[in-house]
């Protein structure tokens, strides 16, 4: 049977990436995220390969992500793989001159969005004792780091949460795992240098890891037998060894 993945995030990235992954696979995608022209545009570059439905919300929006969960349509709403990606980071600030609205974005969305967004789908899961779940987490969640504070301690709640989900979904058959990424060259360093030009810099000098070089450790993740689980990934470039250690061409 044809399984049906949804992604969050999807819009850029990690997600959108995994998204074309999936689609190679054929599995069925509902593909969620805040920007509807490039949902609509991923949507329509997959169609020839899988089936595809959209669901545009912020999974910061407790009320919106239910709402959207409960919209999917008949032939969508069994979720067999949910892949928690949405994730952000804001500012990169000591934690004396942090900003609060900083801090308010990362925790609502890498950590009460993801609950969010599971919630509104484990009972499904569990009703059929049936499913998995990746969220994806970062290298941020192992290992702190000056100035990364309040997003690395989102990152190690997304830890935290996901060993907690794999005990207490345990009895019900279901696998959960973690993907933690070390630097993949995507937007979140424009995000979270507001635009600043600097946010080009940040991958020069080296080669970091890509978007699809995560997205293919996901689908070897989704793809494993049903005996075996893949708990916990960490992942770097070739060039990073810690969150502090890079070598750069000179």
């Amino acid at each position: 049977m044809t399984k049906t993945a949804l992604i969050t995030g999807a819009t850029s990235g990690i997600g959108e990436a995994t998204a074309y992954e999936f689609a190679k696979q054929g599995m069925n995608l509902i593909l969620c995220g805040r920007r509807l022209d490039r949902l609509q545009n991923t949507k329509k570059a997959l169609e020839h390969l899988t089936r595809v439905h959209i669901l545009n919300f912020d999974v910061r929006d407790k009320k919106a992500v239910f709402e959207a969960i409960e919209s999917l349509p008949e032939d969508f709403k069994q979720i067999d793989i949910l892949i928690n990606n949405a994730g952000n980071a804001h500012g990169l600030d000591p934690i004396n001159t942090g900003n609060i609205d900083d801090w308010d974005a990362m925790m609502d969305i890498n950590v009460k969005g993801l609950l969010y967004v599971s919630k509104a789908i484990i009972p499904q899961m569990t009703e059929r004792k049936s499913g998995q779940i990746i969220n994806i987490g970062s290298s941020a969640g192992k290992e702190v780091y000056p100035k990364g504070n309040v997003y690395c301690g989102s990152k190690h709640a997304v830890l935290a949460i996901t060993e907690g989900m794999r005990m207490d979904l345990n009895p019900f058959g279901i696998k959960v795992g973690a993907i933690n990424p070390g630097l993949v060259e995507t937007e979140f360093s424009k995000v979270r240098f507001k635009g600043d030009p600097i946010a080009d810099s940040v991958y020069k000098g080296f080669k970091a890891l890509q978007a699809e070089d995560v997205a293919e450790v996901i689908c070897f993740a989704v793809s494993r037998p049903p005996h075996v689980n893949i708990a916990d990934i960490l992942m770097f470039c070739t060039a990073q060894a810690s969150s502090t250690i890079l070598k750069k061409d000179n």
